[in-house]
């Protein structure tokens, strides 16, 4: 009886993400094959034969190991050493928003080589990003809420959709909806969210993309929750309590052009699960002291801006630790 218990548990935790299959790789040695991958060959990409592309810079970020404190001006490719450190810049911002009485969301964006290990060598399995894991417990230590996506992705890897876009540098729709759902469980249900369940409708939808590592000569289909708002309304408000700020993460799939169209972004997804529009500070850029200065020019337009705002999610491509131009103080509040 107590081994038929076991078994089901086991197939429980295995059906949840729980459980995750041995890797004949230590995460030391997929750090290293990350690393030669990053400098061999030409371009800015890595091409595997399953047709999946891997930035060169994702992949030199996972290589370098440990990117703060002390190793922080070694690995980083910041302007200058004292902004090579994402460490201080988050905590600090972290206060500032509190101070403020915003409660500040870290999302990074896990790596798509992270999550789709096997994809860069075949022997990966399982979660191998042990210095992500590290410097996110350190910044919870220091008070900071972290949203780590990647054990969920990786627990969904394979029984749904594709996570990431496998010809271009960000991730899918599906991982996007996901990751929508994580937020509004690490938001709950504050009273002065003002949610309403009708504010917004959803369809599934087959959507092709060029993606950006191709250089136009290549597609796929994804699949896509798109979101739709009554007629007169929209997803996105600059009056919303939340605020989604970050790099081309955000606005992927909600602003069109060549983002790969509307209504499926991480922004929407919050939209429906929160039942609230949301207010979006986005860049294409780097989304570690770009998008904050972004944050900065509204502070400085609307002194009031932040006295409306509760939640503020920064979102942004884990590699931006190390593969950013820096990472500065910045001083939100004046």
């Amino acid at each position: 009886m107590l081994m038929f218990k076991n078994i089901i548990l086991f197939a429980g935790l295995a059906a949840l993400g729980a459980v995750q299959p041995v890797s004949a790789l230590t995460a030391a040695a997929f750090q290293e094959t990350c690393a030669k991958q990053a400098t061999s060959g030409e371009g800015q990409s890595q091409t595997t034969d399953k047709g999946w592309f891997f930035l060169k810079a994702e992949l030199r970020h996972i290589g370098v190991g440990p990117f703060w404190g002390e190793a922080a001006a070694k690995v980083s490719k910041a302007s200058s050493p004292d902004k090579a450190d994402p460490l201080p810049a988050i905590v600090d911002f972290n206060d500032q928003l509190k101070a403020a009485g915003v409660e500040l969301i870290l999302v990074p964006v896990p790596c798509k080589a992270v999550v789709y290990a096997d994809m860069v060598d075949p022997a990966a399995a399982g979660r191998l990003d042990d210095t992500h894991r590290a410097f996110y417990a350190l910044l919870r230590e220091k008070g900071v809420k972290v949203v780590d996506l990647t054990d969920l992705f990786l627990g969904k890897k394979g029984q749904g959709p594709l996570l990431y876009c496998k010809t271009d540098t960000h991730w899918s729709p599906y991982a996007c909806e996901l990751a929508a759902k994580a937020i509004k469980q690490q938001i709950g249900s504050p009273e002065w969210l003002k949610s309403d369940s009708s504010a917004f409708s959803s369809r599934q939808e087959a959507r092709v993309i060029v993606g950006d590592q191709t250089e136009g000569k290549g597609s796929e289909e994804l699949m896509a929750r798109v979101v739709s708002a009554p007629s007169g309304k929209t997803t996105v408000d600059k009056s919303s309590p939340v605020v989604l700020l970050g790099d081309s993460h955000t606005l992927v799939f909600n602003i069109g052009e060549d983002l790969h169209g509307t209504g499926a972004g991480v922004a929407d997804q919050l939209a429906l699960e929160l039942g609230i529009p949301i207010d979006v500070i986005g860049v294409r850029g780097s989304g570690a002291t770009p998008a904050r200065i972004n944050l900065l020019r509204r502070v400085k337009s609307d002194p009031g801006y932040l006295s409306g705002k509760k939640v503020l999610i920064w979102c942004f491509a884990a590699r931006e630790f190390t593969e950013s131009s820096g990472w500065s103080v910045l001083k939100i509040r004046q």
